[in-house]
């Protein structure tokens, strides 16, 4: 489905992917939809399960925002379940996945994963998940707001997403 398509707005296509945080006294998984337009993160959540309520409520708190025109993911179980994929189509999304093994077919989220754990995650080694969420959430901000990048002429995901 996105093969050759031209990504030229925001809410076209985003991805939603989760990674594993480490934390010293446990372990935590991060979930995240950006727009791979502005590379705008429009929703993230922190959970010490991988039970698939902390995706579906990522998901529909993305979606207040406002809805894509397709939603990408890859094939893992919470993104193949009825549960998740009818929340887009209810909200007009169609749903695409990427083939198996290939994380380089989501590689806008691939990036952002990179990005956070090494420009946050692992020179902090937040020690509690309380400290994790505290500088999850302060870098987010960061990443959205003042961080420039160069995919976007130096401009913020924020500026490209909100001012189009």
């Amino acid at each position: 489905m996105l093969k050759g398509l031209k990504i030229d707005h925001p809410d076209q296509v985003r991805s939603i992917d989760i990674t594993y945080i480490p934390v010293k006294t446990n372990r935590l998984y991060l979930v995240a939809i950006i727009d791979w337009y502005s590379r705008f993160v429009l929703h993230w959540q922190l959970s010490d399960t991988m039970e698939i309520d902390f995706v579906l409520d990522t998901s529909r708190k993305a979606l207040n925002v406002s809805s894509p025109e397709i939603m990408n993911s890859d094939q893992g179980s919470h993104f193949t379940s009825p549960k998740f994929t009818q929340i887009f189509l209810d909200a007009g999304s169609k749903i695409s996945m990427d083939h198996r093994g290939r994380a380089y077919d989501n590689i806008f989220i691939e990036r952002l994963w990179r990005t956070i754990k090494y420009e946050d995650i692992y020179p902090k080694a937040y020690e509690t998940p309380k400290e994790a969420r505290i500088g999850i959430h302060n870098y987010i901000k960061f990443y959205n707001h003042e961080r420039p990048h160069s995919r976007l002429k130096d401009r913020t995901p924020e500026e490209i997403y909100r001012y189009r």
